[in-house]
């Protein structure tokens, strides 16, 4: 009783009517409608599986056809059939060419002899869902493969014993200044300065302790031309030998924080200036001022307007000093 109401799309490949026949009527007790397309040689399956008009989700391929046979057949089939399970289907009763078969990337491999309804679906079943995955897997190996030499950020694989480099990205070439072939000849100390080393593997041991995390550090690494430069580098643990590393250089962003902390001393000193300093000549002036008015006698005018002037001249030097402070440029003249 066919209890399976998927669509599947079987490409049966047999020379043999009897045998084509017993293989249909297996599919049809466990799937409800199966699709399928029989090619009687090989001629006839790679027409069918180079078209647009069939896509298939299983090949049933018998090792005896017409027109090619054995294992020139399996390797044959197998590259027509990149993303299609590949299932053989054969008289052959020889278990290591059984075994060779596999290897060779057929998915499953059935005795006719023992063949029945509930053995073949379950390996189209598996076949089916085995090359799922192993299609998944491939394209998750295709986007890492992707993000890691695309990136525009240093990357690197490094073996965790050894730390030596495994693989480097082209922004970790460009941006150091060795070459690929240069860095997979290198291990990570090579890239530190001597003095660094020690830390280094320090942090290197006790971060391995740890499965599944990720790690960030703030280091020195040194370029190709002797240039130190600061780098977040973030480490990927996976419980494995090796690990990923994603390396930020930091040293412009550093620089220019560093700047504003320079900068904000000099506010602080500034202000400190204007609120002490300032005060004091501003403060001799504002009080002479009314003196200046109400004195009645010459000479006592013109000694506090000497004191006025004095008291100008401090607190133009003062704005000076002020003036320099904040431009950096210490020639007051």
């Amino acid at each position: 009783m066919a209890t399976d109401k998927k669509e599947y799309r079987i490409l049966i490949v047999e020379d043999n009517p009897g045998d084509f026949a017993l293989v249909e009527d297996f599919l049809f007790e466990h799937i409800e409608s199966p699709v399928i397309i029989h090619a009687k040689n090989f001629k006839g399956a790679k027409d069918s599986l180079t078209t647009d008009l069939h896509k298939f989700d299983v090949v049933l391929l018998d090792l005896s056809l017409p027109d090619n046979t054995g294992e020139q057949l399996i390797l044959e089939m197998v590259e027509l059939c990149r993303h299609i399970p590949v299932i053989v289907l054969t008289g052959y009763t020889d278990f290591s060419f059984g075994v060779k078969s596999l290897s060779l990337g057929v998915s499953d491999y059935l005795l006719k002899d023992d063949l029945t309804s509930m053995s073949l679906y379950k390996s189209i079943i598996y076949s089916a869902e085995r090359k799922k995955s192993t299609a998944e897997l491939e394209e998750s190996e295709r986007r890492y493969s992707e993000v890691f030499h695309f990136s525009p950020l240093p990357m690197w694989v490094v073996n965790l014993d050894t730390y030596t480099f495994l693989d480097v990205n082209k922004a970790t070439v460009e941006h150091y200044g060795y070459t690929r072939e240069e860095f997979l000849s290198m291990t990570l100390k090579d890239i530190r300065p001597p003095e660094e080393i020690p830390a280094f593997i320090k942090d290197i041991e006790e971060n391995k302790q740890h499965t599944e995390t990720v790690a960030r550090n703030l280091v020195i690494h040194r370029k190709k031309n002797g240039d130190l430069i600061n780098v977040e580098v973030q480490f990927t643990y996976k419980g494995v030998k090796s690990n990923i590393v994603i390396a930020t250089d930091i040293t412009e962003r550093l620089n220019y924080i560093k700047a504003i902390e320079d900068q904000n001393e000099k506010l602080k000193e500034i202000s400190w200036i204007q609120s002490h300093v300032v005060r004091s000549p501003l403060s001799r002036i504002m009080g002479l001022i009314p003196l200046i008015k109400d004195a009645d006698d010459t000479a006592e005018k013109e000694m506090m307007m000497d004191y006025v002037v004095a008291s100008a001249n401090e607190l133009d030097e003062i704005i000076r000093n002020i003036t320099a402070k904040s431009t950096g440029d210490n020639d007051t003249t």
